[in-house]
């Protein structure tokens, strides 16, 4: 069994913005395999989290996005993980990088948090960080439109981003099954 869990917060306010990439991509995981009976997203008390699942050949895949905004994030990977007795091994998490320019992907394991709350908090309730983390670049390539920071990533994509992000999207679904041997 595998945990896919998208980062983001809750809410209108924060659907489409930067901090909100992991999401976006769980959505469109979901969506994409919906082919294999992927189930709709519902809201899972036990977990603090909404849920989606799928069997894909002999694989089981819970797919989740953490409810308790960004950086409480490790609270449901922990209940997740616990309830599934999931390793941190079987875990890939999905998040927005600031350090990476919008549209590059990197998916790497055993790496720090690099200043990310959310990842940082899903390290200290696993109390590991040998899991497997799918990093989407949203950089600017200008560094004065990233000044505040905390701005930064809560504003939405602008219309030009927002095409970029469409193809990264589809490149991150692609890759993330890539990783997990899913074709």
């Amino acid at each position: 069994m595998k945990l896919i869990l998208g980062l983001g917060n809750p809410g209108k306010r924060y659907e489409k913005t930067r901090h909100n990439v992991g999401f976006i991509i769980a959505d469109a995981l979901r969506d994409e395999w919906k082919k294999f009976s992927a189930t709709d997203w519902h809201l899972s008390k036990k977990f603090n989290a909404e849920i989606a699942e799928c069997a894909i050949g002999d694989k089981k895949i819970v797919l989740a996005k953490p409810m308790t905004f960004m950086n409480d994030s490790g609270q449901a990977a922990q209940l997740i993980a616990a309830y599934y007795k999931l390793s941190p091994a079987d875990i890939l998490v999905i998040h927005d990088d600031k350090d990476l320019p919008l549209g590059q992907i990197k998916i790497q394991t055993d790496r720090g948090h690099a200043g990310h709350k959310g990842v940082e908090s899903v390290m200290a309730h696993l109390g590991a960080k040998e899991f497997t983390r799918a990093r989407i670049g949203i950089a600017n390539p200008d560094p004065k439109k990233m000044g505040d920071t905390a701005k930064f990533v809560l504003d939405k994509f602008s219309i030009g981003e927002k095409r970029l992000l469409k193809k990264t999207v589809e490149e991150a679904v692609g890759q993330i099954a890539e990783t997990l041997h899913i074709t």
